[in-house]
């Protein structure tokens, strides 16, 4: 095992114990909305500061990013660990049981390891790059599937972007006519985990955090599937635009957002 990827779940799972014992005492839970009306809790910030610890006993020297503090900026700028404590807020709130930890490494700027850990079911998803994806100690590969009627998406509701929900819904009712079903689970790292894990064909979601999927988007190209923008490109980290999974899904994705693309032109 890479020893970053053993400090990541480490890590993983001691913020995933704090999480699931708060999640049985939902009265010592305090939370906030941050600027991009994101949620915000008190076990985020503690998860956070846990999974801080672990890695600064192990590498005092590389840099981290984070979802509340930013960047802790360390002498090796190289490296760089970027970590989502508790990604599905709002489903841990409501104390809705689908929420995750996610935690990845960035080496000159390629994510060469990746964990997501699911705290409530004890589902470990870790990634290395060039070595596969894994559920559990388990191989992953993602779905190889052909008839899009049958192909089950996940997609990221775009809620706290108000101005882009109508071409939004145009785009969802346009690919609704090709694909079985949708999902909106409320944690886009475990979408992006499940697409490498076979439960889920596809993925998309529009203006999001990288840090929400840095994680999920190495496990995806590890287990088989595609990521990319909207344009098929790999302009995502700066975009916030992702589309993942099945590459015929991907294709299939991508072909009707280029159709959206050309119908707004017009």
């Amino acid at each position: 095992m890479h020893p970053m990827l053993t400090i990541a779940v480490r890590a993983a799972r001691k913020a995933g114990n704090l999480i699931t014992k708060n999640y049985e005492i939902p009265d010592a839970l305090e939370a906030t909305q941050n600027l991009m009306h994101h949620f915000v809790t008190n076990v985020d910030r503690d998860a956070e500061h846990l999974i801080i610890g672990v890695i600064r006993k192990s590498y005092p020297q590389h840099t981290i990013l984070t979802k509340a503090r930013g960047e802790l900026a360390g002498k090796d700028q190289e490296i760089q660990w970027v970590i989502d404590p508790l990604n599905g807020s709002s489903n841990f709130i409501k104390r809705f049981p689908h929420f995750s930890t996610s935690i990845a490494v960035r080496i000159k700027g390629r994510t060469t390891v990746a964990v997501i850990y699911d705290p409530i079911r004890n589902e470990l998803f870790t990634a290395t790059r060039g070595q596969g994806a894994q559920l559990n100690g388990y191989r992953l590969r993602g779905t190889h599937a052909k008839d899009l009627d049958r192909a089950i998406v996940a997609s990221g509701v775009p809620l706290k972007y108000k101005q882009q929900s109508t071409p939004y819904s145009k785009l969802i009712s346009k690919l609704f006519t090709q694909f079985a079903d949708f999902r909106r689970t409320g944690s886009s790292s475990l979408d992006l985990a499940y697409v490498a894990a076979g439960r889920l064909d596809g993925f998309l979601k529009i203006s999001s955090n990288s840090l929400y999927f840095l994680a999920g988007e190495l496990l995806v190209r590890e287990s088989g599937g595609l990521v990319t923008d909207f344009v098929g490109g790999h302009n995502y980290f700066s975009s916030g635009n992702i589309v993942a999974g099945n590459p015929r899904v991907v294709k299939a994705i991508l072909s009707t957002l280029r159709a959206a693309l050309n119908e707004k032109k017009n």
